[in-house]
């Protein structure tokens, strides 16, 4: 099957207000430029690097997310062009982008990545952490980045009962930040996987990558 046609596929499932990120990491711009063909205006990316080679290729209506684990010292290669950057889980790395949004004269929109799942590997926040950010005086001074919602992975795993769990949590962590903070309106959550589940637990935005692209080496 076409990736165009994976796309219409996948798209036909999705609600109106859902939104698709094509998760295109390791696929050639020949592969990205079918999806593109076809319609789809938002891909993401985990290596900054990767991205930003991307970018220079390809037509500029294209909205990049930056969907993988960031390093500080690696904002400044996206700063110029990136349009949400999903794994946001320290005030430093939020000052560091706040930094390099201020040198471009852009406001870069991020979502605060949201630790929910039982594996110590993946990257996030506690509801602790998350509180403490967003009321530090730190964050209130920085007028280069905008916070618009969560993200967070859910525990990879068989068991539909544990994700649908971990992502019916993060949804109550979102409810919780919707009456503090008017501009949260992304809650991306679920993948090739589980993104059907995750839209029932309310997700708003849905990283899509093997089910769009095939599979990856």
């Amino acid at each position: 099957m076409s990736i165009a046609n994976n796309l219409l596929k996948i798209k036909s499932t999705l609600p109106s207000d859902v939104t698709l990120v094509a998760v295109s990491k390791t696929k050639p711009v020949s592969d990205l430029m079918e999806g593109y063909e076809a319609g789809q205006r938002i891909f993401g990316e985990n290596k900054i690097q990767e991205m930003a080679e991307k970018w220079e290729q390809m037509p500029k209506d294209i909205q990049w997310h930056m969907i993988g684990h960031v390093q500080t010292n690696k904002v400044k290669f996206m700063a110029q062009f990136v349009s949400l950057i999903h794994g946001v889980d320290s005030l430093k790395l939020v000052q560091e982008i706040n930094k390099q949004a201020l040198k471009h004269n852009r406001v870069i929109d991020c979502l605060l990545q949201i630790h929910i799942a039982k594996e110590e590997t993946k990257f996030g926040l506690d509801e602790k952490e998350l509180a403490s950010l967003l009321s530090s005086n730190e964050f209130q001074k920085l007028k280069n980045i905008r916070i618009v919602g969560l993200m967070g992975m859910a525990t990879f795993t068989d068991n539909k009962d544990q994700i649908k769990k971990e992502f019916t949590h993060l949804k109550s962590i979102f409810d919780q930040c919707i009456i503090h903070n008017s501009q949260f309106t992304i809650l991306s959550m679920g993948m090739s996987g589980d993104y059907q589940l995750a839209i029932e637990c309310g997700s708003t935005m849905v990283r899509i990558g093997s089910s769009i692209f095939g599979g990856r080496n």
